[in-house]
Protein backbone atom coordinates (compact mmCIF):
# COMPACT_ATOMS: atom_id res chain seq x y z
CA UNK A 1 0.00 0.00 0.00
CA UNK A 2 2.99 2.53 0.86
CA UNK A 3 4.55 1.69 -2.45
CA UNK A 4 1.44 1.87 -4.17
CA UNK A 5 0.91 5.71 -2.75
CA UNK A 6 4.96 7.00 -3.35
CA UNK A 7 4.42 5.29 -7.09
CA UNK A 8 0.75 7.62 -7.43
CA UNK A 9 2.66 10.58 -5.26
CA UNK A 10 5.82 10.37 -7.80
CA UNK A 11 3.14 10.13 -11.37
CA UNK A 12 1.34 13.07 -9.93
CA UNK A 13 4.57 15.22 -8.91
CA UNK A 14 5.56 14.90 -12.90
CA UNK A 15 2.48 15.72 -14.16
CA UNK A 16 2.43 18.72 -11.91
CA UNK A 17 6.18 19.35 -13.41
CA UNK A 18 5.04 19.17 -16.79
CA UNK A 19 1.65 20.80 -16.85
CA UNK A 20 2.71 23.57 -14.48
CA UNK A 21 5.80 24.31 -16.22
CA UNK A 22 8.04 26.84 -15.79
CA UNK A 23 6.70 27.03 -11.51
CA UNK A 24 5.90 23.55 -11.49
CA UNK A 25 9.74 22.01 -10.71
CA UNK A 26 10.82 24.25 -8.15
CA UNK A 27 7.07 24.49 -7.08
CA UNK A 28 7.08 20.86 -6.51
CA UNK A 29 10.28 20.58 -5.15
CA UNK A 30 9.56 22.92 -2.13
CA UNK A 31 6.66 21.18 -1.31
CA UNK A 32 8.47 17.70 -1.51
CA UNK A 33 10.92 19.38 1.03
CA UNK A 34 7.57 20.32 3.15
CA UNK A 35 5.90 17.05 2.93
CA UNK A 36 9.12 14.81 3.51
CA UNK A 37 9.07 16.83 7.06
CA UNK A 38 6.14 16.54 7.83
CA UNK A 39 6.43 12.74 6.97
CA UNK A 40 9.28 12.38 9.07
CA UNK A 41 7.61 14.10 12.07
CA UNK A 42 4.79 11.19 11.57
CA UNK A 43 7.31 8.62 11.76
CA UNK A 44 8.88 9.76 14.84
CA UNK A 45 6.07 10.35 16.55
CA UNK A 46 4.07 7.52 16.04
CA UNK A 47 4.92 3.52 16.08
CA UNK A 48 3.04 0.47 14.44
CA UNK A 49 -0.58 0.99 12.93
CA UNK A 50 -1.55 4.00 14.42
CA UNK A 51 1.65 5.55 12.21
CA UNK A 52 1.02 3.49 8.95
CA UNK A 53 -2.79 5.22 9.45
CA UNK A 54 -1.42 8.87 9.12
CA UNK A 55 1.22 8.61 6.71
CA UNK A 56 -1.28 6.76 4.53
CA UNK A 57 -4.22 9.02 5.21
CA UNK A 58 -1.41 12.41 5.30
CA UNK A 59 -0.82 11.30 1.68
CA UNK A 60 -4.02 10.58 0.39
CA UNK A 61 -4.91 13.70 1.66
CA UNK A 62 -2.13 15.63 0.34
CA UNK A 63 -2.81 13.78 -3.28
CA UNK A 64 -6.16 15.33 -3.55
CA UNK A 65 -5.01 18.69 -2.77
CA UNK A 66 -2.31 18.88 -5.03
CA UNK A 67 -4.78 17.81 -7.98
CA UNK A 68 -6.80 20.86 -6.96
CA UNK A 69 -3.91 22.98 -6.67
CA UNK A 70 -2.54 22.08 -9.92
CA UNK A 71 -6.10 22.52 -11.82
CA UNK A 72 -6.54 25.91 -10.05
CA UNK A 73 -3.02 27.07 -11.35
CA UNK A 74 -3.00 26.00 -14.59
CA UNK A 75 -6.37 26.91 -15.19
CA UNK A 76 -6.11 30.52 -13.56
CA UNK A 77 -8.98 30.46 -11.37
CA UNK A 78 -7.91 32.10 -8.12
CA UNK A 79 -10.51 34.28 -8.57
CA UNK A 80 -13.03 32.02 -8.96
CA UNK A 81 -12.14 29.90 -5.63
CA UNK A 82 -10.78 32.70 -3.83
CA UNK A 83 -9.26 36.32 -5.02
CA UNK A 84 -7.68 36.95 -1.40
CA UNK A 85 -4.85 34.66 -2.90
CA UNK A 86 -3.91 36.93 -5.71
CA UNK A 87 -3.78 40.29 -3.16
CA UNK A 88 -1.71 37.85 -0.61
CA UNK A 89 0.56 36.85 -3.65
CA UNK A 90 1.18 41.17 -4.54
CA UNK A 91 1.36 41.95 -0.73
CA UNK A 92 3.92 39.26 -0.40
CA UNK A 93 6.03 39.86 -3.60
CA UNK A 94 6.04 43.62 -2.44
CA UNK A 95 7.27 42.69 0.85
CA UNK A 96 9.82 40.17 -0.07
CA UNK A 97 11.46 43.02 -2.79
CA UNK A 98 11.33 45.61 0.27
CA UNK A 99 13.29 43.02 2.32
CA UNK A 100 15.92 42.56 -0.26
CA UNK A 101 16.36 46.43 -1.35
CA UNK A 102 15.23 45.75 -4.72
CA UNK A 103 13.79 49.36 -5.90
CA UNK A 104 10.11 49.74 -6.81
CA UNK A 105 8.31 52.78 -8.74
CA UNK A 106 6.63 54.67 -5.44
CA UNK A 107 2.87 54.27 -7.09
CA UNK A 108 -0.59 53.61 -5.27
CA UNK A 109 -0.19 49.90 -6.23
CA UNK A 110 3.36 49.25 -4.06
CA UNK A 111 2.19 51.66 -1.44
CA UNK A 112 -0.79 50.01 -0.93
CA UNK A 113 0.17 46.46 -1.08
CA UNK A 114 3.51 46.91 0.77
CA UNK A 115 1.13 48.67 3.28
CA UNK A 116 -1.08 45.99 3.97
CA UNK A 117 2.00 43.80 4.38
CA UNK A 118 3.54 45.84 6.95
CA UNK A 119 0.46 47.71 9.12
CA UNK A 120 0.53 44.98 12.01
CA UNK A 121 -2.79 45.47 12.44
CA UNK A 122 -6.09 44.11 11.05
CA UNK A 123 -6.84 40.50 9.17
CA UNK A 124 -4.85 38.71 7.11
CA UNK A 125 -1.20 40.55 6.73
CA UNK A 126 0.37 37.62 8.59
CA UNK A 127 -0.25 35.64 5.39
CA UNK A 128 1.66 38.86 3.34
CA UNK A 129 4.66 37.50 5.07
CA UNK A 130 4.33 33.69 4.89
CA UNK A 131 4.19 34.20 1.00
CA UNK A 132 7.27 36.47 1.35
CA UNK A 133 9.17 34.00 3.04
CA UNK A 134 8.49 31.41 0.51
CA UNK A 135 8.91 33.70 -2.29
CA UNK A 136 12.52 34.52 -0.99
CA UNK A 137 13.73 30.90 -1.30
CA UNK A 138 11.87 30.15 -4.06
CA UNK A 139 10.87 32.95 -5.77
CA UNK A 140 8.03 34.54 -6.88
CA UNK A 141 5.34 31.16 -7.54
CA UNK A 142 2.02 31.26 -6.63
CA UNK A 143 1.48 27.64 -7.29
CA UNK A 144 4.81 27.02 -4.18
CA UNK A 145 2.46 28.47 -1.65
CA UNK A 146 -0.23 26.20 -2.25
CA UNK A 147 1.86 23.59 -2.24
CA UNK A 148 2.75 24.42 0.90
CA UNK A 149 -0.90 25.07 2.06
CA UNK A 150 -1.56 21.74 0.48
CA UNK A 151 1.18 19.81 3.03
CA UNK A 152 -0.68 21.93 5.80
CA UNK A 153 -4.00 20.85 5.22
CA UNK A 154 -2.71 17.31 5.26
CA UNK A 155 -1.19 17.30 8.36
CA UNK A 156 -4.08 18.69 9.76
CA UNK A 157 -6.14 15.98 9.52
CA UNK A 158 -3.41 14.09 11.49
CA UNK A 159 -3.26 16.80 14.10
CA UNK A 160 -7.33 16.24 14.39
CA UNK A 161 -6.99 12.42 14.59
CA UNK A 162 -4.37 13.45 18.13
CA UNK A 163 -6.78 15.85 19.28
CA UNK A 164 -9.78 13.25 19.13
CA UNK A 165 -7.54 10.47 20.61
CA UNK A 166 -6.62 12.87 23.79
CA UNK A 167 -10.07 13.86 24.76
CA UNK A 168 -11.85 10.46 23.90
CA UNK A 169 -8.98 7.54 23.39
CA UNK A 170 -10.54 5.78 20.87
CA UNK A 171 -9.05 4.86 18.03
CA UNK A 172 -12.29 4.83 16.13
CA UNK A 173 -13.27 8.25 16.92
CA UNK A 174 -9.74 9.57 16.34
CA UNK A 175 -9.94 7.85 12.80
CA UNK A 176 -13.33 9.07 11.55
CA UNK A 177 -12.99 12.69 12.65
CA UNK A 178 -8.83 12.32 10.78
CA UNK A 179 -10.33 11.01 7.46
CA UNK A 180 -13.43 13.89 7.26
CA UNK A 181 -11.02 16.34 7.96
CA UNK A 182 -8.48 14.94 5.18
CA UNK A 183 -10.92 14.25 2.65
CA UNK A 184 -13.80 16.63 2.95
CA UNK A 185 -14.19 18.58 0.17
CA UNK A 186 -14.33 22.12 1.21
CA UNK A 187 -11.41 21.15 3.48
CA UNK A 188 -9.39 19.85 0.45
CA UNK A 189 -10.20 23.33 -1.47
CA UNK A 190 -9.81 26.00 1.24
CA UNK A 191 -6.33 24.11 1.94
CA UNK A 192 -5.17 24.31 -1.83
CA UNK A 193 -5.54 27.60 -2.95
CA UNK A 194 -3.10 30.75 -2.13
CA UNK A 195 -5.32 31.14 0.81
CA UNK A 196 -4.99 31.56 4.53
CA UNK A 197 -7.84 29.27 5.50
CA UNK A 198 -5.84 26.35 5.16
CA UNK A 199 -3.40 27.87 7.49
CA UNK A 200 -5.66 28.91 10.21
CA UNK A 201 -7.08 25.14 10.39
CA UNK A 202 -3.71 23.83 10.82
CA UNK A 203 -2.74 26.66 13.64
CA UNK A 204 -5.92 26.02 15.20
CA UNK A 205 -5.37 22.04 15.47
CA UNK A 206 -2.19 22.49 16.44
CA UNK A 207 -2.45 25.47 19.48
CA UNK A 208 -5.64 23.01 20.46
CA UNK A 209 -3.51 19.94 20.72
CA UNK A 210 -0.79 21.61 23.06
CA UNK A 211 -3.48 23.62 24.88
CA UNK A 212 -4.88 19.51 25.74
CA UNK A 213 -1.21 18.51 26.64
CA UNK A 214 -0.46 21.42 28.53
CA UNK A 215 -4.26 20.46 31.00
CA UNK A 216 -1.87 17.22 31.04
CA UNK A 217 1.54 18.18 31.64
CA UNK A 218 3.72 21.48 32.16
CA UNK A 219 6.00 21.22 29.02
CA UNK A 220 7.68 24.01 27.85
CA UNK A 221 7.77 22.65 24.25
CA UNK A 222 4.10 22.72 24.40
CA UNK A 223 4.15 26.36 25.49
CA UNK A 224 6.18 27.64 23.17
CA UNK A 225 4.11 25.95 20.43
CA UNK A 226 1.51 27.26 21.39
CA UNK A 227 2.42 30.57 21.21
CA UNK A 228 3.80 30.37 18.19
CA UNK A 229 0.47 29.17 17.13
CA UNK A 230 -1.70 31.88 18.82
CA UNK A 231 0.54 34.47 17.17
CA UNK A 232 -0.07 33.09 13.61
CA UNK A 233 -3.80 33.02 14.26
CA UNK A 234 -3.55 36.81 15.34
CA UNK A 235 -1.64 37.54 12.23
CA UNK A 236 -4.50 35.59 10.17
CA UNK A 237 -7.36 36.46 11.61
CA UNK A 238 -7.13 38.30 14.91
CA UNK A 239 -10.56 37.86 16.12
CA UNK A 240 -10.19 34.06 16.25
CA UNK A 241 -7.54 34.86 18.60
CA UNK A 242 -9.37 36.48 21.21
CA UNK A 243 -12.07 33.34 20.69
CA UNK A 244 -8.84 31.01 21.25
CA UNK A 245 -7.89 33.63 24.42
CA UNK A 246 -11.32 32.54 25.88
CA UNK A 247 -10.64 28.55 25.30
CA UNK A 248 -8.03 28.68 26.93
CA UNK A 249 -8.96 30.60 30.21
CA UNK A 250 -11.87 28.37 29.84
CA UNK A 251 -10.03 25.25 29.77
CA UNK A 252 -7.85 26.15 32.89
CA UNK A 253 -11.02 26.56 34.88
CA UNK A 254 -12.69 24.10 33.97
CA UNK A 255 -9.50 21.72 34.49
CA UNK A 256 -9.66 17.92 34.16
CA UNK A 257 -6.95 17.95 37.48
CA UNK A 258 -7.38 19.55 40.72
CA UNK A 259 -4.62 19.06 43.16
CA UNK A 260 -2.72 22.26 44.44
CA UNK A 261 0.41 21.23 41.95
CA UNK A 262 -1.70 21.38 38.91
CA UNK A 263 -3.45 24.63 39.30
CA UNK A 264 -0.17 25.98 40.29
CA UNK A 265 1.30 24.51 36.40
CA UNK A 266 -1.72 25.85 34.63
CA UNK A 267 -1.39 28.93 36.25
CA UNK A 268 2.47 28.83 35.28
CA UNK A 269 1.19 28.44 31.77
CA UNK A 270 -1.05 31.77 31.56
CA UNK A 271 1.52 33.38 33.04
CA UNK A 272 3.98 33.21 30.05
CA UNK A 273 1.85 32.64 27.84
CA UNK A 274 0.22 36.22 28.70
CA UNK A 275 3.99 37.63 29.07
CA UNK A 276 5.47 36.41 25.63
CA UNK A 277 2.33 37.90 23.70
CA UNK A 278 3.26 41.20 25.81
CA UNK A 279 6.22 40.77 24.89
CA UNK A 280 5.78 40.28 21.15
CA UNK A 281 3.87 43.34 21.33
CA UNK A 282 0.56 40.84 20.53
CA UNK A 283 -1.23 42.17 23.23
CA UNK A 284 -0.80 45.87 22.10
CA UNK A 285 -1.54 45.42 18.76
CA UNK A 286 -4.81 43.52 19.76
CA UNK A 287 -5.75 46.14 21.87
CA UNK A 288 -5.37 48.29 18.62
CA UNK A 289 -7.71 46.10 16.64
CA UNK A 290 -10.17 46.33 19.11
CA UNK A 291 -10.59 49.53 19.52
CA UNK A 292 -10.76 49.83 15.40
CA UNK A 293 -12.56 46.99 14.10
CA UNK A 294 -14.23 45.05 16.94
CA UNK A 295 -17.39 47.39 17.81
CA UNK A 296 -20.68 46.52 16.48
CA UNK A 297 -20.75 49.13 14.41
CA UNK A 298 -17.99 47.57 12.06
CA UNK A 299 -19.12 44.69 12.00
CA UNK A 300 -22.44 46.31 10.72
CA UNK A 301 -20.93 47.63 8.19
CA UNK A 302 -19.03 44.46 7.21
CA UNK A 303 -22.30 42.00 7.22
CA UNK A 304 -24.18 45.23 5.13
CA UNK A 305 -20.99 45.30 2.21
CA UNK A 306 -21.98 41.19 1.89
CA UNK A 307 -25.45 41.10 2.45
CA UNK A 308 -25.84 43.56 -0.68
CA UNK A 309 -24.48 40.92 -3.18
CA UNK A 310 -27.49 39.83 -5.22
CA UNK A 311 -26.22 36.38 -5.81
CA UNK A 312 -25.57 35.44 -2.65
CA UNK A 313 -26.11 38.31 -0.11
CA UNK A 314 -29.07 37.42 2.72
CA UNK A 315 -30.51 39.42 5.63
CA UNK A 316 -29.71 42.58 3.98
CA UNK A 317 -32.65 44.13 6.48
CA UNK A 318 -30.91 43.11 10.37
CA UNK A 319 -29.04 45.46 12.29
CA UNK A 320 -26.33 44.18 14.50
CA UNK A 321 -25.14 47.50 15.18
CA UNK A 322 -26.63 46.87 19.10
CA UNK A 323 -27.13 43.53 20.87
CA UNK A 324 -30.78 43.11 20.29
CA UNK A 325 -29.84 43.55 16.48
CA UNK A 326 -27.07 40.82 16.89
CA UNK A 327 -29.89 38.79 18.84
CA UNK A 328 -32.17 38.97 16.27
CA UNK A 329 -30.02 37.93 13.45
CA UNK A 330 -28.62 35.12 15.25
CA UNK A 331 -31.17 32.30 14.31
CA UNK A 332 -30.84 33.08 10.89
CA UNK A 333 -27.45 33.59 10.78
CA UNK A 334 -27.23 30.07 11.95
CA UNK A 335 -29.14 28.47 9.62
CA UNK A 336 -26.74 30.09 6.85
CA UNK A 337 -24.00 29.17 8.63
CA UNK A 338 -24.49 25.57 9.02
CA UNK A 339 -26.42 24.72 6.51
CA UNK A 340 -26.51 27.04 3.60
CA UNK A 341 -25.92 26.54 0.00
CA UNK A 342 -29.70 25.23 -0.18
CA UNK A 343 -30.35 23.58 -3.11
CA UNK A 344 -33.24 25.45 -3.53
CA UNK A 345 -31.37 28.71 -3.84
CA UNK A 346 -28.72 28.31 -6.34
CA UNK A 347 -27.94 31.18 -7.95
CA UNK A 348 -24.67 30.33 -9.82
CA UNK A 349 -22.00 27.78 -10.90
CA UNK A 350 -20.15 27.89 -7.61
CA UNK A 351 -22.84 27.43 -5.56
CA UNK A 352 -23.54 24.75 -7.46
CA UNK A 353 -20.43 23.00 -7.42
CA UNK A 354 -21.30 22.58 -3.35
CA UNK A 355 -24.52 20.80 -3.74
CA UNK A 356 -22.93 17.75 -3.14
CA UNK A 357 -21.01 18.30 -0.55
CA UNK A 358 -23.58 20.46 1.48
CA UNK A 359 -26.27 17.03 1.61
CA UNK A 360 -23.68 15.44 2.99
CA UNK A 361 -22.80 17.42 5.35
CA UNK A 362 -26.59 17.76 6.13
CA UNK A 363 -26.36 13.62 6.05
CA UNK A 364 -24.06 14.19 8.99
CA UNK A 365 -25.73 16.80 11.23
CA UNK A 366 -27.72 14.67 13.37
CA UNK A 367 -24.82 12.82 14.50
CA UNK A 368 -22.85 15.95 15.04
CA UNK A 369 -25.78 16.78 17.51
CA UNK A 370 -25.73 13.47 19.34
CA UNK A 371 -22.02 13.68 19.28
CA UNK A 372 -22.10 17.22 21.13
CA UNK A 373 -24.82 16.08 23.29
CA UNK A 374 -21.97 12.65 24.23
CA UNK A 375 -19.39 15.00 24.89
CA UNK A 376 -21.50 17.22 27.58
CA UNK A 377 -22.00 14.62 29.81
CA UNK A 378 -19.20 12.80 29.45
CA UNK A 379 -16.28 14.55 28.53
CA UNK A 380 -16.74 18.26 29.38
CA UNK A 381 -13.86 18.57 31.46
CA UNK A 382 -11.27 17.30 28.44
CA UNK A 383 -13.16 18.95 26.18
CA UNK A 384 -13.69 22.48 27.35
CA UNK A 385 -11.55 24.23 25.16
CA UNK A 386 -12.34 22.82 21.72
CA UNK A 387 -15.77 23.30 22.99
CA UNK A 388 -15.61 27.21 23.75
CA UNK A 389 -13.74 27.65 20.76
CA UNK A 390 -16.13 26.29 18.47
CA UNK A 391 -19.11 27.89 20.25
CA UNK A 392 -17.73 31.33 20.04
CA UNK A 393 -16.73 31.06 16.54
CA UNK A 394 -19.88 29.97 15.59
CA UNK A 395 -22.21 32.48 17.49
CA UNK A 396 -19.54 35.28 15.53
CA UNK A 397 -19.42 34.25 12.16
CA UNK A 398 -23.34 33.48 12.56
CA UNK A 399 -23.81 37.30 13.47
CA UNK A 400 -21.37 39.07 11.29
CA UNK A 401 -21.74 36.43 8.15
CA UNK A 402 -24.10 37.95 5.49
CA UNK A 403 -22.97 36.28 2.70
CA UNK A 404 -23.66 32.77 1.47
CA UNK A 405 -20.44 32.13 0.29
CA UNK A 406 -18.13 33.86 2.80
CA UNK A 407 -20.12 31.62 5.54
CA UNK A 408 -19.27 28.36 3.06
CA UNK A 409 -15.95 29.44 3.57
CA UNK A 410 -15.95 30.48 7.31
CA UNK A 411 -18.35 26.77 8.21
CA UNK A 412 -14.38 25.20 7.12
CA UNK A 413 -12.47 26.45 10.07
CA UNK A 414 -14.85 24.84 11.93
CA UNK A 415 -15.43 21.43 10.61
CA UNK A 416 -12.27 20.52 11.63
CA UNK A 417 -13.97 20.77 15.31
CA UNK A 418 -17.59 19.60 13.88
CA UNK A 419 -16.14 16.61 12.42
CA UNK A 420 -14.51 15.36 16.17
CA UNK A 421 -18.33 15.66 17.36
CA UNK A 422 -19.56 13.88 14.23
CA UNK A 423 -17.16 11.12 14.52
CA UNK A 424 -18.50 10.54 18.29
CA UNK A 425 -22.08 10.52 16.75
CA UNK A 426 -21.09 8.10 13.94
CA UNK A 427 -19.07 5.97 16.64
CA UNK A 428 -21.73 5.63 19.61
CA UNK A 429 -24.22 4.93 16.53
CA UNK A 430 -22.23 2.48 15.47
CA UNK A 431 -22.26 0.65 18.80
CA UNK A 432 -24.95 0.96 20.05
CA UNK A 433 -25.82 -1.08 16.66
CA UNK A 434 -23.22 -3.41 17.08
CA UNK A 435 -23.85 -4.39 20.47
CA UNK A 436 -27.96 -4.94 19.37
CA UNK A 437 -26.59 -7.19 16.86
CA UNK A 438 -24.57 -9.12 19.51
CA UNK A 439 -27.50 -9.48 21.73
CA UNK A 440 -29.60 -10.26 18.90
CA UNK A 441 -27.36 -13.07 18.16
CA UNK A 442 -26.87 -13.78 22.00
CA UNK A 443 -30.87 -14.08 22.44
CA UNK A 444 -30.91 -16.61 19.30
CA UNK A 445 -28.75 -18.44 20.59
CA UNK A 446 -29.71 -18.54 23.74
CA UNK A 447 -33.49 -19.66 22.47
CA UNK A 448 -31.63 -22.34 20.53
CA UNK A 449 -30.70 -23.32 23.96
CA UNK A 450 -33.34 -23.45 25.50
CA UNK A 451 -35.46 -25.37 22.73
CA UNK A 452 -32.16 -28.01 22.84
CA UNK A 453 -33.01 -28.59 26.74
CA UNK A 454 -36.79 -28.73 26.32
CA UNK A 455 -36.19 -31.04 23.54
CA UNK A 456 -33.44 -33.16 25.58
CA UNK A 457 -36.29 -33.06 28.92
CA UNK A 458 -38.71 -34.13 26.60
CA UNK A 459 -37.10 -37.09 25.53
CA UNK A 460 -36.19 -38.22 28.90
CA UNK A 461 -39.71 -37.79 30.03
CA UNK A 462 -40.85 -40.07 26.48
CA UNK A 463 -38.15 -42.55 28.18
Amino acid sequence: MDRTLAVILFILAFFVMFFAYPAGPLAVLFGAVCAIVAINFINRSFTGDEQIFLRRLFIIALMLRVVLATVTYVFELQHFFGGDSITYDRAGNELQRYWFGYASEATEYHEYYLGFATRGTGSGFGMAYIVAVIYSVVGRNPLAIQLFNSVLGAATACLIYVCAQKVFSNNRVAKVAAVLVGVFPSLVLWSSQGLKDGIICFLLALAINNLLSLQKKFNYNDVALLLVALIGIYTLRFYIFFAFTVAIVGAYFISTQKSVSSIAKQTAVLVVITLGLTYLGVLRNAQENIDTYSSLESLQNSRIDQARNAESGFGQDFDVSTPSGALQVLPLGLTYLMLAPFPWEVRNFRQLMTLPEVLLWWALVPFLVSGVWYTLNNKLRSSIAIILLTLLLTISYAIFQGNVGTAYRMRAQMLIFYFIFIAVGLTTWQEKRENNQLARKIGKQRMMQQAFIREQNRLKSFN
